[in-house]
């Protein structure tokens, strides 16, 4: 059928046009995370919590360049995900046998 439709105005609101938010407006509101129902202070210290980016670290690191021989690297690379971890860790088995 190719019978053209009749032009039916859009019913379209205006950002613009919409009232204002009261102070009363947001006590009436439920602060929640997903579902569960909190308190605001829980809300937004979640909302601190949840900002993008690389977690804060302990502060007990500190960021260096050594140099390894390949055979080393590989070995500890080889063991996957967490091998700098795994290096660390064999770093400091080793100091606890070889500090004076």
């Amino acid at each position: 059928m190719t019978a053209k439709k009749k032009n039916i105005p859009s019913i379209w609101s205006d950002p613009d046009d919409a009232p204002e938010l009261t102070d009363e407006d947001f006590a009436r509101g439920v602060w929640a995370i997903g579902e569960k129902v909190v308190s605001r202070d829980a809300a937004q210290k979640t909302i601190k919590k949840a900002l993008r980016g690389r977690p804060p670290g302990t502060g007990q690191k500190k960021s260096t360049t050594v140099r390894f021989d390949n055979d080393i690297l590989d070995a500890f690379k080889s063991t996957g995900k967490g091998w700098q971890s795994r290096m660390n860790s064999a770093l400091r088995d080793w100091l606890k046998e070889h500090r004076p």
